[in-house]
C-alpha cells in the first residue's frame, strides 16, 4: 500500500463540482461547476434560482408543467446554469477567468458554452454528457479542450 496515494487534480477538482452540485435546487437535475486556475479555485456554482427569488424546490418546475425536453428552450426556466453562476461569482468578486479550467459535472448546453467561450476558459471537463450536440461542434470550433472524465475518482500518486 503506497502512503503517498492521493487524488489526481482532475479527480479533487472534479469531486468538488459534485460536492458544489450538492446545493443544487433544481429538480430536474443537479450540476456543480468549479473554475480553476493554476491549481486554484477561482469560484464554483450551481444552478438554481438567481439570489433572493424563490427556487424550484419552493414553488416547482415551470419546465416540468409545460413538459419541456432536457436541452430545450432554455428561457423556460427561474435558474441559471451552474456554468453561467462560476462566471457570474468571479466577476462579482472581481476575479479574472480567462486561461483557466472548468470542471463541471454536466457537458455545458450551447448557451453555457458560447459564454465560457468568451469568457476565455481553455478547457472544460466533465462527468455527463448533455442533450445539445451543438455545444460539441462550437467548443471544437473555438480551441476549447473537451474532456469527459470517465470515473474520474480514480487515485493516482501525485508528488506536486
Amino acid at each position: 500500500m503506497e502512503r503517498d496515494t492521493r487524488p489526481s487534480w482532475d479527480a479533487y477538482f472534479i469531486s468538488i463540482a459534485r460536492l458544489v452540485s450538492g446545493r443544487s435546487t433544481c429538480l430536474r437535475r443537479k450540476v456543480g461547476a468549479v473554475l480553476v486556475k493554476d491549481r486554484r479555485i477561482l469560484s464554483t456554482g450551481y444552478n438554481g434560482a438567481p439570489s433572493g427569488l424563490k427556487h424550484c424546490l419552493e414553488i416547482g418546475c415551470l419546465r416540468d408543467e409545460l413538459k419541456v425536453p432536457s436541452g430545450q428552450r432554455h428561457e423556460l426556466c427561474r435558474a441559471l446554469h451552474a456554468e453561467q453562476n462560476v462566471i457570474v461569482q468571479a466577476a462579482y468578486y472581481g476575479t479574472p477567468v480567462a486561461g483557466s479550467i472548468l470542471y463541471c459535472t454536466n457537458l455545458p448546453c450551447i448557451i453555457c458554452t458560447k459564454m465560457l467561450i468568451n469568457a476565455g476558459i481553455l478547457s472544460i471537463y466533465y462527468d455527463e454528457g448533455y442533450a445539445d450536440g451543438m455545444s460539441r461542434s462550437m467548443l471544437e470550433e473555438a480551441g476549447v479542450e473537451l474532456i469527459q472524465l470517465a470515473g474520474a475518482a480514480k487515485m493516482s500518486s501525485n508528488k506536486d
